[in-house]
């Protein structure tokens, strides 16, 4: 140190100071442990393997239709089918047995 300057025990901190010190270093440590909770959180979802939804080995539909489009739902397949005239309607059809669950006739444009 040099001579004459000021030590810091000369000068103690004041209440008001260290308060906000522990308050900044509060929240920098909770600051941290957010992100390292999330981004363990993300890497733990992400990571986990989720099997393909099975597809039926085939699903009948009403003679003169033809699919325009399938999705898969937990056990159940939607087909958006055509007919020769041109209607179209979403058939609910159950992935399991094939039964017809639902019927949804689609307006023409």
């Amino acid at each position: 140190m040099r001579e004459g300057a000021p030590d810091s025990e000369d000068f103690p901190e004041p209440p008001g100071l260290r308060r906000l010190r522990r308050l900044v270093t509060a929240l920098t440590i909770t600051l941290i442990v957010g992100v390292i909770t999330i981004v363990g959180l993300l890497v733990i979802r992400l990571s986990r393997v989720t099997p393909p939804p099975e597809l039926p080995a085939s699903v009948a539909l009403p003679a003169g239709e033809s699919a325009r489009a399938m999705t898969l739902g937990e056990g159940w397949v939607a087909v958006v089918t055509v007919d020769r005239a041109g209607a179209e309607r979403i058939r609910v059809i159950d992935a399991e047995t094939g039964a017809e669950r639902g019927l949804t006739e689609i307006a023409p444009r």
